[in-house]
């Protein structure tokens, strides 16, 4: 893995280069590394712990062992509560709220990298919960019960001549079923619903930049 694009804000490259490499085969299918932020103390920081930032998971690496081993602190999206950072004298203590558990804390952040690793963070964390809210609104879609117009034909009473003769039945009619008018509202929300996923694959598949990406998401859910 490249490490230029995860050092453009000082990070330490030797730092970075090793804790890239190890994440590289921890990666799933398709998983890519979003951004990369490094401990740096006010004294010389020879083994500094670092912050990595995927499209699916939020990783905390921390040496131990002057340094021969690293503790690894994996958690999903889904299981993030919320992130936050405070800036202080010397750089930045970031922090992050798991739905169970303890908080994780790395302080030391350089300012400029904890300013971008909580809108990273914030970024994919509004992303896992848009999959969330489609998600949803697939389930609800799938168990509206399908609107069925049952046919029932009328049989007419058989109809008596002049004559004592027998009586000559009247032909079955059919009896037309009124068919509702589509349902607006439901056409609109599966429209909008198609149009959230075709615009979450281009964002996915890079086709798309994430300003493109969240100004045209809102102009979508502007027309709910």
């Amino acid at each position: 893995m490249r490490i230029e694009p995860f050092i453009n804000d000082e990070q330490d490259p030797k730092t970075a280069e090793k804790v890239l490499g190890k994440i590289s085969d921890m990666l799933t299918p398709g998983e890519q590394v979003v951004y990369l932020a490094v401990q740096k103390k006010p004294a010389v920081t020879l083994i500094p712990d670092s912050i990595v930032v995927t499209d699916k998971r939020l990783i905390f690496c921390k040496p131990g062992n002057l340094g021969l081993t690293t503790n690894f602190e994996i958690y999903s999206w889904r299981d993030i509560k919320e992130v936050s950072f405070k800036e202080e004298f010397f750089g930045a203590k970031f922090t992050a709220v798991p739905l169970s558990g303890e908080n994780l804390t790395v302080d030391y952040i350089p300012k400029v990298e904890a300013r971008k690793l909580y809108q990273f963070c914030n970024q994919q964390l509004e992303r896992g919960k848009e999959i969330e809210r489609e998600r949803s609104l697939e389930k609800e879609k799938s168990a509206k019960p399908q609107n069925e117009i049952e046919l029932k034909p009328v049989i007419g009473e058989p109809s008596q001549n002049s004559f004592d003769g027998p009586s000559v039945p009247v032909q079955p009619s059919i009896q037309s079923g009124t068919i509702p008018a589509p349902e607006t509202a439901k056409s609109l929300e599966d429209e909008i619903t198609l149009k959230l996923q075709k615009l979450r694959g281009l964002y996915e598949k890079q086709l798309i930049t994430q300003e493109e990406y969240e100004a045209k998401k809102a102009d979508i859910l502007s027309q709910l």
